[in-house]
Order: structure tokens, then sequence, then C-alpha cells
């Protein structure tokens, strides 16, 4: 016999609610899915980026577009190197808002939120509305609804995620499976071809006007980066993933890693080898695609799922902002009704506040695309650069085995992202990248004043003190508003039977015969509690008994108000029932300090 251990199967066992546990977390295949669509849909925006900026120094300045790329993909590299040491250090999520946090104070943890919370509502608007266009540049008839098809799309992407982030997920893995064999397949063709199958689009000239010179390399640079938007999604989504979170998460950035730099890099190639430059009416991706598929219903195809994926890119901010929120919620930051999750693992007030600001900001800029992308990856460089220098801070404040190389990766990685988050700052302040630099501190001194209510509220609640003992109140007094007798009289009675010694029935009416008539009735029933009426002329019921509360409250004695509320079993007869009861209880709340009790009386109908 054992004494003090029980045999493991006998142990009780508190069952699980429905939408706990790990079947409804992520694995590392579906996260790729929840999680990286929008950094894999990136190579549909990022290498033409780099051709439109480098195409000023003419056409014969496009061949550093692969250079220009693989310092990109070893940015990248780097990147989900030091993501993968963020995931293990912070398994709990918040990406740069948690390695700023714990390495680098409390004002640099809250430029990282701000950045990242700019960032995650970009990611959105930018999607969708790159998706609306591509959509409508296959179907010109939507041109003039891109505002309503973008709306669309977020309302659908809303109800998903407010199902749950695994159920997003199975959604999204066809479209991300679709996307992914699409490029590869672009890149394989079009490498195993000697020449383009097809040219697309009219010619434009091209005419130099600048210089193929530092300056215009760093800028095609900043531009590109805007590829490696989405890398840091997976570390701040850590709690999603099923267990071990860990490692799946680590799995999943890796996945990701090698998926985007081979697109990026394929790209590349096939742009410096065909000499890609822009054409009107089609993208540089639409150009790859007509070069490798033709002209057929494969290129059509491909051209309806990218539409499709920059669509869905959107679903890797509802994966990762509603649990920033919640971690900004836990250190008092943002209201803390974001720290509440639903049945199913899910911050639904994250997700509804998400689809609220991509919503205001796609109507005020009409979706308009190239109006959102110069502020879309300024926050991300900042996110970048903060994880980087958070990790070399890490690094040599533990002085683990092998620190050191780490912490030199990590210092390259943060020079890198600086360097193109100003660049990319310097040239796009006119056309927009102000309203970041406006944004950011608005949202930093938000989060302060947030977290400076919550520290003086708990101050003066004396949260973490030893109250004193509390008061012991002979003289309470229940007092129930009633109207006339019935069964909601005797059950609101009953009710207050139970609350205190002393109950006071209070009545307000207007017209004597009725009084008369109520004190005759109450006589006669004689429930043992005392009747007060109350005169109101004016037939007021709500401020008569406010007065009478207040009066009744002077001197410090306990009183608490117990108001009966009829409840239908059926919603749509509510707005059938006196809402008088519930407009007491508010007054009673605004303007004395009793305790206000509503009990409910339920009826069959």
């Amino acid at each position: 016999m054992t004494f003090g251990l029980a045999r493991r199967e006998l142990r009780p066992r508190v069952p699980l609610r429905h939408g706990e546990g790990d079947k409804y977390r992520l694995t590392s295949i579906e996260g790729l899915a929840a999680l990286s669509l929008d950094a894999l849909s990136s190579v549909a925006y990022g290498p033409e980026a780099i051709v439109l900026v480098l195409v000023a120094a003419g056409t014969g300045a496009l061949t550093a577009t692969l250079p220009v790329t693989l310092v990109i993909a070893a940015l990248l590299a780097v990147l989900v190197v030091s993501y993968g040491q963020v995931i293990a250090v912070h398994p709990d999520g918040g990406g740069a808002y948690a390695v700023a946090k714990k390495d680098l104070g409390p004002r640099t943890s809250l430029l990282a939120a701000a950045s990242l919370v700019v960032d995650y509502v970009l990611t959105v608007t930018v999607s969708l509305a790159a998706g609306a266009a591509s959509l409508a540049s296959a179907f010109p008839a939507l041109g003039s609804h891109l505002l309503a098809v973008c709306l669309i799309g977020l309302a659908l992407l809303t109800a998903v995620n407010l199902r749950g982030v695994a159920e997003s997920a199975r959604v999204l893995m066809l479209p991300t499976v679709l996307f992914i064999v699409s490029i590869l397949g672009i890149i394989v063709l079009g490498l195993l071809r000697s020449h383009p199958a097809a040219l697309v689009g009219s010619a434009q000239p091209v005419h130099a006007t600048e210089t193929l010179g530092v300056l215009l390399l760093l800028k095609a640079f900043s531009s590109g980066c805007s590829a490696l938007t989405g890398v840091e999604a997976i570390a701040n989504g850590v709690p999603s993933f099923r267990t071990p979170r860990v490692r799946r998460a680590q799995r999943t950035e890796l996945m990701l890693g090698a998926l985007l730099g081979l697109m990026l890099i394929g790209l590349a190639v096939l742009i410096r080898r065909d000499h890609v430059a822009p054409r009107g009416g089609v993208t540089v991706l639409a150009q790859l695609t007509a070069g490798s598929y033709g002209t057929g219903w494969l290129y059509y195809a491909t051209n309806l799922i990218v539409t499709l994926a920059l669509a869905f890119a959107a679903n890797t901010s509802f994966g990762g902002l509603p649990v920033l929120m919640s971690l900004l919620a836990r250190d008092h930051r943002l209201p803390h009704l974001f720290g509440l999750r639903a049945e199913r693992p899910v911050y639904r007030w994250g997700v509804v506040a998400l689809a609220l600001l991509a919503a205001l900001l796609l109507i005020a800029v009409n979706a308009d695309t190239h109006r959102m992308i110069p502020l879309f990856a300024i926050g991300v460089f900042i996110g970048f650069t903060i994880s980087q220098i958070g990790l070399v801070r890490h690094w040599a404040g533990q002085r683990p085995p092998r620190w050191l190389p780490r912490a030199l990766l990590n210092g390259i990685g943060a020079a890198l992202t600086a360097v193109a988050g100003i660049v990319l700052l310097a040239t796009k302040f006119l056309e927009g990248a102000w309203v970041v630099v406006a944004a950011i501190p608005l949202l930093m001194l938000l989060f302060a004043r947030i977290q400076r209510y919550y520290t003086a509220v708990g101050a003066e609640l004396g949260l973490g003190d030893i109250p004193p003992p509390p008061a012991r109140h002979t003289d309470s007094l229940v007092i129930v508003p009633v109207g006339e007798i019935s069964k909601l009289t005797q059950h609101a009675l009953t009710a207050a039977s139970a609350l205190g010694r002393e109950i006071l029935a209070v009545a307000v009416h207007s017209d004597p015969d009725k009084v008369r008539a109520l004190r005759a009735n109450w006589d006669r029933w004689n429930p043992g509690v005392r009747l007060e009426v109350i005169d109101s002329p004016h037939r007021s019921l709500v401020q008569p008994i406010v007065d009478y509360v207040r009066a009744a409250a002077e001197g410090g004695r306990q009183i608490a108000v117990l108001i009966p509320e009829v409840e239908p079993h059926h919603r749509r007869y509510q707005i059938l029932q006196n809402q008088r009861g519930l407009l007491l209880a508010a007054a009673l709340r605004a303007r004395t300090d009793v305790v206000v009790c509503i009990v409910p009386y339920r009826l069959s109908l």
C-alpha cells in the first residue's frame, strides 16, 4: 500500500471545456498556414519594390536585383535564427515586446508594442487592398468597388478567427499550399525555359534619373525588405501552438525562412536573366508568371491564387495581435478585457479591435494600396531592431555557452534592420511615413496612461496590502421597490430575507385611491414586511426612490436595494418588458454607495 500517492488513473480529473486542449491549437504545418502567409505572400510585392527603385538608374541597373536580394535573404536567415531564439527565451509570445520588456526597459517595450500594433493593423489593410486590386485586374468591373471588396474580406476573416485560430488555419491550408506550389512552379519552369513563354503588359519608356550608387542600392534594399514583413508573427503567436510549443514554433519559423528565401532568390534570378522591367497594367510577378506558364488558364489561375493569398495574408495579424494585446492587458497597458478568452482559446476582444481599426483605416484611405505601403515596413523594422538589440543584451547578461557568436549575429541583424528602417523613413517620410512617426508616440502615450491609471487604482484599492477586518453592521436594511402585490413581489421579499434581518418594501404612487387599495391588500396579505408608500405627484419612479435610499443611508447605515426584474424565456420578448428596474439600478449605482442587487424572475414564455 502506498501512502499519500494515488494511481494516476484514479486521480480526479477536471474535464476540459469545449475549445480547450491541443485539439484547438496549431501544429507546425497549421502554424505555417495561419501565421506565415503574410511573409510568404510578400514575394508578390517585395521583388517588384526592388525593381521599381533600381529602374531609376536604367534597365541595366536591374542586374543588381539579385545581389540586393541575396543580402535580403542573408538578413532573413539572421532574423529566422534570431526569432527562433526569441521563441525559446519567451515561450509566452510577444516577440519584440517581450524581449524589450525583459532586457531593454519599460520605455523601449512601449515602443516595441506600439510598432507591432501599427504593423499588424497595416498588414491587414495592405494585404486586403493588394488582394482587391489584383482581383480587379482580372475582373475590371470590380475596380470601382475596391473598398467594398476589402470590407467583405475583412468581415469573413473576422468571423473565421472568432471561431478560433485552429479553424482559421484549416481554412487557410489549401490557399497556402496552392500559393507555394504556384510560385515554386514559376521558378522551376522559368529556369527550365531558355526564354519567356509570353510577354504581358504594355511597354513603358525607361529614363535614367539616377546613377547606380550606394544610396540607390540602400533604397532598393530597404524597399525590398518589405518582403520580410510577417517573419515575427510566429514568435508573437507561440501560445497558439500545440505542445511542445517551442519546438513546433521554431520548426515553423525555419520552414517559413527556407520557403521565403528560396522564392525570393528564385524570382530574383528570373528577373535578372530575363531583364524584367516594369510594364504597364501588370505586376512584375504577373510578367514572371506569363514567362513561365504562358497566357493560358495557368496564368489566370495563378493570378487568382496570388489574389487569394494576399487577402488571406491578413490572417497573420489575427493570429498575432490578439495575443500581443492580451500580454499588454496582463501588464496593465491595455484594458483588462483584452486578456479575456472565450471558451475556445481565442482573444475575441483583440480580434474585434483589430477588425475595427483595419476597417477605419481602409475607409480613410479608400483601400488605396500605394497610400499604405510607405507606412507598412517601418513598424516592422522597429520591431526587428528592438528584438535584435534585446537579444544582444540578453546574451551579454546571461553569458551561456557560445553566447558571443549569438550576440554578434544579433548585433549584425540589428544594424542591418536599423539602416533599412532609417533609409525607408527618410525616403518615404513625405509620402505618408510621417503618419507612423505620429501614431507610434501616441500609442506609447496611450499605453503609459492606461498603466498609470491601473497603478493609481491599485494604490487606492490597497492591492497587495492586508486591510483591517471588515466592519460588521448589525443595523443593515434591505429595501425592496414594489409596484403591486404579485408573485414577483413574493419572490423578491423571499430573496431579501436571505440578505438581512430588517426588510422594507417601498412603493411609489401618485393616485390616493391606488395607495389605499395597495395598503388594504398588503394588510390582508400580511407578509411580515413593513410597506412604505412615497407620494410622487409628477409620476416619477426613479428619483423618489433614490432620494429615499439616500436619506436611509445617512449616518453610515448599511443599505442593500433588491430590485425584482422579469426575464422572459425567449429573448425576442425582452423588449416588451418594463425596463424601469434597470434604470433604477443604474441611477442608484451612479448616485449612491449602497449595495444594488437585481433578482430575476424567469417566465416560461
